[in-house]
């Protein structure tokens, strides 16, 4: 089967993109009857769909993976519950009013799960529900652990972009075994490279590159040099994450190389200063990015959301800052953090860290 489709990017780091993209995804190893995305080989052969299956979708369908898992399902005959709205309570309740088998889910999902009341966490029979997947953004592992000790091994996470030109995914077993991974490649190879587009050593930190039947044929919509940009000189392409690969070729996410800031010289990635603060029982959301410092060229700045506005002020602000100092490398800390009553998400979950960053840029009117 071939054609052509475009579908839009989140616009985390910036607009969101038009993403055009020749179909013709054959090479996927799995084997069902064609389908416009390739997503009813995935959910059949990776997740064990048919027509049984019930999927529950809790982020809206004019995203491309929502979207897409929702149109495998269906084609496959299965019946999609799709939630009007996240609320960690009325998705538990969904699981068990409709028998869910098949679901999937973001990061700050799961985070809500676990910062609500901890008597909803027994209080729905999940035991119809087999697989949950993850995906759309890093997630912690201390996060992962805890949604695995409460839900069980079904938890499945994968890597890819609108774009389609790679696919990345582990389950439970393969997380718990290489913990912080988002998998292995399913189709074709990953590479690493440097600025310089060479392949790093294995354990060494790089941009994210695909090789492999999909890793081409998409472009973004009246920006040829974006397109051009993406493609490296060895023809291999990159979504602009940041990462390494370990000796078993598992794939672990940095960041995305447009969130790194640069103090002093060094390279820090906000992933793990935000990882570190959403753990805090005060914290209900997080942000972290630079911001201009004369001397340094940029320095860490964290915006939270309290779990309660009141507490909001300069005790909470040395009490995380002073968390942050006993678990992760002084200089990754925040020199300042500024509270809100809300951060900017995209309705699937996605943080728009860029409108908070545009603000201390002094572009505060960026779309």
């Amino acid at each position: 089967m071939s054609g052509s489709a475009m579908l839009y990017s989140s616009g985390t780091t910036g607009k969101p993109k038009g993403v055009s993209r020749e179909i013709n995804l054959s090479p996927l190893p799995y084997d069902s009857a064609d389908d416009d995305l390739g997503l009813t080989r995935v959910v059949q052969g990776l997740y064990s769909a048919d027509e049984e299956s019930i999927y529950l979708s809790p982020a809206p369908l004019y995203h491309s993976a929502p979207m897409g898992f929702n149109t495998g399902f269906l084609a496959l005959g299965a019946t999609s519950i799709i939630l009007e709205k996240f609320d960690p309570e009325a998705a538990l309740e969904a699981i068990e009013k409709f028998k869910v088998t098949h679901s999937q889910w973001v990061p700050t999902m799961f985070i809500r799960f676990l910062k609500s009341d901890p008597e909803i966490m027994d209080k729905y029979d999940l035991s119809t529900h087999k697989i949950a997947i993850h995906a759309a953004a890093p997630c912690p592992v201390e996060v992962k652990e805890k949604m695995i000790d409460w839900w069980g091994p079904i938890i499945h996470e994968y890597y890819a972009g609108t774009e389609f030109n790679g696919f990345v995914a582990c389950n439970s077993e393969q997380w718990l075994a290489h913990k912080g991974t988002v998998g292995q490649s399913l189709l074709g190879p990953v590479h690493i490279l440097d600025d310089d587009q060479n392949e790093v050593p294995t354990g060494e930190e790089g941009t994210i590159y695909f090789e492999g039947p999909t890793s081409t044929g998409f472009s973004y919509h009246n920006d040829e040099e974006k397109t051009k940009g993406a493609t490296s000189k060895q023809g291999y392409t990159t979504l602009g994450d940041v990462g390494y690969l370990d000796e078993e070729g598992y794939l672990y996410l940095t960041d995305r190389k447009a969130f790194m800031i640069i103090s002093g010289g060094v390279n820090i990635y906000p992933k793990e200063t935000e990882d570190t603060l959403i753990m805090h029982p005060k914290v209900a959301d997080v942000a972290v990015f630079g911001v201009p410092n004369e001397e340094m060229g940029e320095e860490v700045k964290a915006v939270v959301q309290p779990k309660d506005m009141s507490l909001a002020g300069d005790d909470l602000e040395q009490e995380l800052m002073a968390y942050c100092r006993e678990n992760i490398s002084h200089v990754k800390c925040p020199r300042s953090i500024d509270f809100r009553e809300e951060l900017p998400r995209h309705p699937t979950g996605k943080l728009y860290k860029r409108l908070l960053k545009d603000e201390y840029w002094g572009k505060g009117k960026a779309i």
